[in-house]
């Protein structure tokens, strides 16, 4: 029997390799795999066509704040094509109408995506109404907060001057509530409560992360019959086992 011997440090920057969950992580934030991959997510994020991988590396960019110093001569040089150049020039520039809601999920904070930015922008006008109580307001649990805080403690001071206005496009929340909907445990008809809440929200509902006086809806598609569960048997509470065969009704 072959025995395979882990590595003990990352193949990019050498940095010393650190087991969490029983895989191999490079805790190295210097590193220029992982610079490479914030970029290409930003790029994603803020649907930036033509600045993938490959451009990426061509162009030598390790940090997103890079992306706004090309010129149109600099990024004709790295992939010679001038017309390459003048259409990514053009999706650099257009990108900076981009609202914080997709700008703060575009910076690669730990836990902060789309829901928790949607969530801000619901108490806030800009990255500068961002505070610990702010935070709280918008139902952000204290480990995003944290996360947040101390990236604009610690980040943002270096992205401020980017050419983007910083401010929220704000959520639209529906006047016809339909009802309040409470998500117990996995879901099976979505890939997440993010995306269920989504669509949830836009059809008109509101929802909660625990079951409260308002909650008038109970999603439980696992089957366990957990404590939310029994509470809400006792509340007398719709309880709904599959969650796209319900909203199917009030499309």
């Amino acid at each position: 029997m072959t025995t395979i011997k882990a590595p003990t440090n990352c193949p990019s920057c050498g940095s010393t390799l650190e087991w969490s969950n029983h895989l191999l992580y490079c805790k190295n934030t210097l590193c220029s795999s992982q610079a490479a991959k914030r970029v290409e997510h930003f790029a994603k994020t803020l649907k930036i066509k033509g600045l993938g991988p490959a451009t990426i590396a061509k162009l030598g960019l390790t940090d997103v704040a890079d992306i706004y110093m090309l010129t149109e001569e600099i990024i004709a040089e790295s992939l010679n094509s001038n017309k390459l150049a003048e259409k990514l020039m053009f999706e650099i520039n257009n990108s900076t109408d981009a609202p914080l809601n997709l700008l703060l999920p575009g910076f690669s904070i730990p836990l902060v995506g789309k829901s928790a930015a949607d969530k801000l922008s619901l108490v806030c006008e800009s990255i500068f109404d961002i505070n610990d109580v702010t935070c709280r307001s918008a139902g952000l649990g204290p480990k995003v907060t944290e996360n947040l805080l101390n990236w604009l403690e610690t980040d943002f001071p270096i992205y401020k001057n980017l050419p983007f206005s910083f401010n929220f496009n704000q959520v639209v929340q529906p006047t016809n509530k339909k009802g309040c909907v409470c998500i117990s445990g996995k879901l099976h008809s979505y890939k997440t409560k993010a995306e269920a809440t989504e669509i949830l929200t836009k059809l008109g509902f509101e929802v909660k992360s625990s079951i409260t006086k308002q909650v008038t809806i109970l999603v439980n598609e696992s089957g366990i019959e957990s404590a939310k569960t029994k509470q809400a048997r006792e509340s007398g509470l719709i309880i709904v086992t599959n969650l796209k065969d319900f909203i199917g009704e009030y499309k």
